[in-house]
């Protein structure tokens, strides 16, 4: 193919398949575009989603498909106009690669709202066509708008999941205002809520953890929690009624929401990361009574990634991971839908280099 080279990968040829070894098209960069080399790329849940054509009536899966969308690497080659990043760099990619950048959502630097926005992986591929590939591959190339800074002082395996389940829990408590003296819960304490906790606790707020499973006591305050209280007690829940000013909700399975409308004090708001399959029922009363409100909030924008990133820096701040070669990502996977992990998979990228 004209402009472009080919590079490794892992894909999926179908919604049945295992992930495999391939070879997948790359464009050379244009004068804007930065070509990184990737050394890590974390496992987030949306990649098993994506792959097994689970949101098939949102976003239906193209294959062969390539996940991958918290990346940290290199940069190799810069396009002749780039001027923010030069070879050799550390820089990272997250859930977005291109925007139109001329909607209300990309002028007010809110890119993640784009009603144009290309997604890291199974968007449509302007460049090459088909559709974009991510980071479960040696390279990628990146318009440098959307390429992030990534401090030196943290561990790059670790840092990989900042670009998703980092920036998803960094984003709602920016908007909601956590700061010092706040009291903040956290609702399930897996990828997204140990990050929740981490990013709370460096916030100065006084966080509490709400977790099914007493046994993950230790590790909750191991990682900044305040408070551990085990969701099932109504006694633990109840002394808690009517004192929250913030809580993040990280569970994806069906669970009671009112049970947490009912701890936040007046104008307290409960925001959902986590995306359940069905609907939850809200008891209008829950909310009407203290003027509480119920939101949810994707991934943040391109400046506020960076802002997370920094962040991260200043207070060594990164995901808790376990780190894996490229060839065990099927059995990672089948650990995923277990819960298998503490609390987030890293691929180490040069175990690419083997196929």
């Amino acid at each position: 193919m004209k402009n472009a080279y080919n590079a490794k990968a892992y894909s999926a040829a179908s919604a049945t398949s295992p992930l495999a070894a391939d070879a997948i098209p790359r464009r050379n960069p244009t004068d804007h575009d930065v070509q990184i080399e990737i050394l890590f790329c974390g496992i987030c849940h949306s990649d098993l989603h994506q792959v097994r054509n689970e949101w098939r009536e949102v976003m239906p899966t193209v294959y062969p498909c390539v996940p991958g969308h918290e990346i940290v690497g290199r940069v190799t080659k810069t396009g002749s106009a780039v001027t923010r990043y030069k070879e050799g760099d550390l820089v990272a990619v997250g859930c977005m690669v291109d925007s139109d950048h001329t909607c209300p959502n990309c002028r007010e630097g809110l890119e993640q709202f784009c009603p144009n926005m290309t997604l890291t992986y199974n968007s449509p591929d302007k460049h090459l066509g088909g559709v974009t590939y991510g980071g479960y591959s040696d390279s990628i190339v990146v318009d440098e708008r959307f390429v992030l800074r990534v401090p030196k002082n943290l561990d790059l395996a670790g840092a990989a999941p900042l670009l998703c389940a980092g920036i998803t829990t960094y984003s709602p408590m920016r908007h909601w205002g956590v700061t010092k003296g706040k009291k903040i819960g956290v609702v399930g304490l897996g990828g997204l809520g140990h990050m929740a906790v981490k990013f709370a606790h460096a916030l100065g707020a006084h966080v509490v953890v709400f977790t099914t499973s007493p046994n993950k006591k230790d590790d909750a305050f191991r990682l900044g929690a305040d408070e551990v209280v085990v969701s099932r007690n109504a006694d633990e829940m109840t002394k808690h009624t009517g004192s929250f000013d913030f809580i993040l909700d990280a569970v994806s399975a069906d669970h009671d929401i009112n049970a947490y409308l009912n701890l936040l004090r007046r104008d307290g708001n409960i925001t959902l990361v986590g995306a359940p399959e069905k609907p939850l029922p809200v008891s209008a009363f829950s909310l009407i009574m203290g003027r509480r409100s119920l939101s949810g909030s994707p991934i943040g924008g391109i400046a506020e990634t960076q802002e997370m990133l920094d962040f991260c820096g200043k207070h060594n701040i990164t995901a808790d991971v376990e780190v894996i070669p490229i060839q065990k990502v099927n059995e990672a996977y089948d650990r995923l839908l277990k819960s298998d992990v503490k609390y987030r998979f890293s691929i180490d990228m040069a175990s690419l280099k083997a196929e």
